[in-house]
């Protein structure tokens, strides 16, 4: 990738909080006043990168992930571009209060980094499963939300927040992840990216979901059903314009996401063709439940996170329209 000096097939080897790691030390050597920020999970964050490279642009505040997001705010109240990283199950619920009132209450330029999120950490236990946190973070004033779907986009994004003015909460996952982008596109906050057309259907997803959401095109294609694929890496602000679109040309949307289908991208899709184009929507997600525990495969499968659900739901969208 030659803006970030990785190559692609590097990149794509790369688990999205490696590339996230590699990426950041990579911006670092560009804005001086970057700083980082962890809780005693700057390895598992694989942020180390970073603080090997800038050891005095760096600060562990051990287990106190309250204390971080307010220090962040401090950070960025002097003219720093604050990074916070942590999972996102703690920065979603342990900072929250932190989030809104010190971050997103001031509109300050501080980037809420976080990984292992949705199932990825689905061995650990529910405690431990970040499947609310879009819904919390897409509610707060100011805050906008980014969700990248591999490794590649992940080096994107990084350098994207970065560069975009006020509070980001960036959500990556925890293992390898299936590469669905090029490194041709232009990735842009806020701007859908369609990795296939389609005229019958549109399935609209987000971080691992858009694997799965290609999956299902391909075996929808051998049924007759023709399905565009929306990669909405960025659920705040929505690209409501690419919505409409699909609203307008398909007829029927499917949203996907490995978070509940409360407060996620469904209902900011959903609320959008209400308001403007009203069409079918079909969401995938968390049905009003807690994830169980056990191997993350296993456990997307238990929670109807996968291609076979992404169908049914498509075929159903399409029989209302």
């Amino acid at each position: 990738m030659a803006k970030s000096g990785l190559s692609m097939a590097d990149v794509e080897k790369m688990s999205a909080r490696e590339a996230f790691g590699t990426a950041l030390a990579e911006v670092g050597e560009k804005f001086p006043n970057l700083v980082l920020l962890g809780a005693d999970a700057i390895g598992s964050t694989r942020a180390a990168a970073f603080a090997k490279r800038f050891p005095d642009r760096t600060f562990n505040f051990g287990i106190a992930e309250q204390e971080m997001v307010s220090a962040a705010a401090g950070f960025a109240l002097r003219g720093k571009i604050a990074v916070a990283t942590a999972y996102g199950f703690l920065l979603s619920l342990r900072a929250c209060e932190q989030v809104r009132t010190d971050i997103c209450y001031q509109n300050l330029n501080v980037k809420l980094m976080a990984t292992h999120t949705g199932l990825s950490m689905a061995d650990a236990g529910t405690t431990h499963h970040s499947t609310e946190d879009v819904a919390i973070m897409r509610s707060f004033a100011n805050m906008t939300v980014v969700a990248p779907s591999d490794s590649v986009e992940t080096v994107k994004a990084v350098e994207a927040v970065i560069r975009y003015p006020g509070p980001v909460y960036l959500r990556m996952g925890r293992g390898a992840m299936s590469s669905v982008n090029t490194d041709n596109y232009e990735f842009i906050i806020g701007k859908a990216h369609t990795l296939v057309p389609g005229s019958d259907v549109t399935i609209i997803a987000y971080g691992v979901m858009v694997n799965e959401a290609l999956i299902a095109a391909q075996r929808l294609e051998e049924q007759g059903i023709s399905a565009r694929v929306v990669n909405m890496h960025t659920i705040k602000p929505l690209d409501t314009e690419c919505v409409l679109a699909a609203a307008k040309e398909t007829g029927a949307i499917v949203t996907a996401e490995e978070h509940t289908i409360f407060g996620g991208l469904g209902e900011a899709v959903a609320g959008c063709v209400t308001s403007a184009h009203p069409v079918p929507v079909i969401r995938v997600g968390l049905q009003d439940s807690f994830s169980v525990f056990g191997a993350e495969g296993e456990v997307r499968a238990a929670m109807g996170l996968t291609a076979d659900s992404i169908i049914h739901a498509a075929m159903q969208a399409v029989s209302m329209k």
